[in-house]
């Protein structure tokens, strides 16, 4: 059974980040929508490139009120080389979300298949939450790659926002 289903209430996330705060997905209030990225973590080459893409278009979702988070399961230590290592300057990195919270995010679990890899981490995800907490849209993978397309996301947004496009799949 799912636990997200769009036009419901999202389940609480409260991540520490790199920039030092704690984030809550309950203090956020975005114009617009909450974008929330799980990532699998430094080990994952397409996360690189994925989230290096998203740095470089973070002020276009900004300007459309779309707050944007990144979270991964990773440590503290791996998120700060992160940092040092990914061209991510300009997102919010939130780290160390547990297995089982990601659970309650219908996240798919993975365990290790290379050295460099951490013993469990999450697959990767993106959901737009509205202001007032509930799902409007998700995209869950199983592997590292079939991820939305930023261009065409903002395009979307955009569209969503003229045409004030309702949650789709609430049944």
């Amino acid at each position: 059974m799912r636990n997200l289903i769009p036009g419901k209430e999202v389940p609480d996330l409260k991540v520490k980040t790199t920039k030092g705060i704690e984030y809550d997905l309950k203090n956020d209030s975005p114009e617009n929508f909450t974008m929330l990225i799980f990532y699998r973590g430094l080990h994952c080459p397409v996360c690189k490139k994925y989230l290096e893409e998203l740095n470089t278009k973070v002020d276009e979702f900004r300007e459309k009120g779309v707050n944007v988070v990144c979270i991964s399961s990773n440590s503290k230590e791996l998120a700060e080389k992160t940092i040092q290592n990914w061209d991510v300057d300009n997102l919010d990195i939130g780290y160390g979300l547990g297995i089982e919270h990601g659970r309650k995010w219908d996240l798919y679990i993975s365990e290790a298949i290379k050295e460099e890899e951490p013993d469990a981490f999450l697959e990767p995800a993106l959901f737009l939450i509205r202001p007032d907490h509930t799902l409007y849209s998700a995209s869950i993978q199983s592997m590292p790659f079939a991820r939305p397309k930023f261009d065409e996301l903002l395009k979307s947004i955009g569209f969503v926002l003229k045409e004030d496009y309702p949650a789709r799949g609430g049944k």
